[in-house]
């Protein structure tokens, strides 16, 4: 096999790795935004709505249990990932009837 230079997928690479970058700078950010925000909530507890619920578990989900327990979170994995089940048994069940 030879190896050719490319300039168009050397570019490619290089915008790929810079992307890559700054998503990544971002979560930093955000994850490091999220740990002062718990600690100036000091133990207290947050009300949600079912809204915001809702919100969190989709996002949750797609994330997945591995990532969820390698971020900081404000509620536990465990906990969004229970609002995901119970958003889903009330999407599939069958008892509310449109008259």
């Amino acid at each position: 096999m030879r190896l050719t230079f490319d300039p168009f997928r050397l570019l490619l690479i290089c915008l790929a790795g810079w992307l890559n970058q700054q998503q990544q700078d971002a979560i930093d950010y955000l994850e490091e935004e999220n740990r002062i925000l718990r600690e100036q909530l000091s133990g207290k507890r947050l009300r949600f709505s079912d809204d915001q619920r809702r919100r969190l578990a989709v996002r949750a989900k797609r994330l997945g249990w591995r990532m969820l327990h390698e971020l900081t979170t404000i509620v536990t994995p465990a906990t969004l990932l229970a609002w995901h089940r119970r958003l889903i048994a009330r999407k599939y069940d069958g008892s509310r009837r449109l008259l």
